[in-house]
């Protein structure tokens, strides 16, 4: 078998040999080419070259699978929680049927014309359930978020402003303090002592978000104070403060933008686990996560209750978890290059 690599313009052909040699004593491996088995002498190999396989054709470069993967990931990231958003958004206006209304005698229906996604024990239109309890995960989630993102951010950019300070040490041994302790424990202990209910489910989900966004920042922001245009605000008389606002904040927006989407997607899986326990969202309010628990008894000889709620949450996760990724590489200033 042969085949032509071609390097820095010259084609030399290379002969392929079986990797086991028929010998006296059976079959022994072959381990390497001979330099025999060049035909035109050794070629070189420069550091920019390009290898070709058979008629001198170049491999597709690297950064065209690079950013084909990075659009796919995106757009498909997108799609998905596109369309938990058009579910939630859809179910203010319509659902198909009242997800409150009972209809015992139409209870653990499979998904059929009637009802697309079958009937809990209760006969409640799933497929209703799955769309108002999207608008619960997600406003959950996202003021969640909002709540971690609005107050980590500026003590981020406060730390990496007075590094070295008093003030540092304490945000940032504050941070540590609260990444000592599991989240989604401590989320059940603060709605366990302040009762069950979404809003204590947000101010527990929000507090973890804190440190995460401070930690996030303060990284960022630290490499850009040594950077010259910052210098050269600093010389203009332009405050810490007012650097921070206008010159570090922009700069490292992108890596806020994509953790904001991991930390939505932590937010769902964690209002969710909250409602599993019965510290979310409370009855009659659907929650996926209460859909999920309902559904551990009956698992056996009605699996939609429980694959139903349990796929909403696996797509959602995964579409954020993509879209950021897909964002991370897409402002990710080196793979910028990388693709250019």
């Amino acid at each position: 078998m042969r085949w032509s690599i071609r390097a820095s313009g010259a084609a030399h052909e290379i002969t392929l040999l079986n990797p086991y040699w028929p010998g006296k004593a059976g079959q022994r491996p072959f381990i390497g080419l001979s330099p025999r088995h060049w035909r035109g002498g050794p070629p070189s190999f420069p550091t920019g070259g390009r290898f070709a396989p058979t008629q001198g054709q170049a491999l597709p470069s690297p950064s065209i699978f690079t950013g084909a993967l990075m659009t796919r990931n995106l757009l498909l990231g997108a799609f998905l929680s596109s369309l938990v958003l058009l579910a939630a958004f859809l179910s203010f206006a319509w659902t198909p049927f009242d997800h409150t209304a009972l209809n015992i005698p139409a209870k653990l229906q499979v998904p059929n014309g009637t009802h697309w996604l079958g009937t809990d024990h209760f006969g409640r239109d799933i497929l209703s359930m799955i769309m108002v309890g999207a608008r619960t995960s997600i406003a959950v989630a996202l003021v969640a978020v909002g709540i971690g993102m609005g107050l980590g951010v500026p003590l981020g950019l406060t730390a990496a402003a007075r590094k070295g300070s008093w003030l540092d040490e304490l945000i940032m041994r504050g941070n540590d303090l609260v990444f000592a302790f599991p989240s989604l424990v401590i989320a059940i202990l603060i709605t366990a002592i302040f009762g069950a209910g979404a809003i204590n489910a947000i101010i527990a989900i929000g507090i973890f978000n804190i440190p995460v966004f401070a930690r996030i920042t303060r990284g960022a922001a630290l490499p850009l104070w040594q950077r010259e245009f910052i210098l050269a605000a600093r010389v203009a008389g332009k405050g810490a403060t007012r650097i921070s606002a206008e010159h570090i904040l922009p700069n490292v927006a992108n890596l806020l933008i994509v953790q904001g989407t991991i930390q939505f997607s932590l937010g769902i899986l964690a209002e969710a686990g909250l409602s599993y326990v019965g510290l979310g969202a409370q009855p009659p309010t659907p929650s996926w996560g209460r859909m999920l628990a309902d559904a551990q008894t009956m698992v056996s000889f009605a699996p939609h209750l429980a694959l139903i709620p349990g796929t909403a949450i696996v797509l959602t996760v995964l579409g954020l978890n993509l879209m950021g990724d897909g964002l991370r590489d897409l402002l990710d200033p080196k793979l910028r290059e990388v693709r250019e």
